[in-house]
């Protein structure tokens, strides 16, 4: 039986808002971190000679989607290595759940490994 005043977890406006403050951040890390997936990117021709080599081993010959994998696998591989500082700030503080001060050194982290990405993208670098 339930009891009439338990309220499910995320119920209560205090933990709505939160989470919506929260996905703000988390749009911006995969917007940011997509950016650096692109072709204007720096580091995609580092992807795409060993992707290409991998892609083979599949059966994968279409350079289009070689091209794609190593978008994938660089925006991919730059959210988690930008989660790292991140987490250790986590870790060092003693947090359990991710709060809006780690989600902003993820999305300043992103930011900075995107940035060659992002000046080739407007023309600057």
């Amino acid at each position: 039986m339930s009891q009439p005043n338990s309220r499910p977890p995320g119920d209560s406006m205090e933990e709505r808002e939160a989470a919506l403050k929260q996905d703000g951040y988390l749009i911006g890390i995969a917007v940011v971190c997509l950016l650096n997936g692109m072709h204007f990117s720096p580091w995609i021709d580092a992807f795409i000679i060993p992707i290409a080599i991998l892609a083979s081993t599949f059966w994968i010959s279409s350079q289009l989607l070689v091209f794609y994998l190593s978008s994938l696998i660089l925006a991919v591989s730059t959210v988690m290595i930008a989660g790292i500082p991140a987490a250790l700030f986590e870790r060092a503080t003693g947090r359990t759940k991710s709060d809006p001060r780690s989600l902003q050194i993820w999305l300043v982290c992103a930011f900075v490994l995107s940035f060659p990405a992002i000046l080739r993208l407007f023309n600057l670098g």
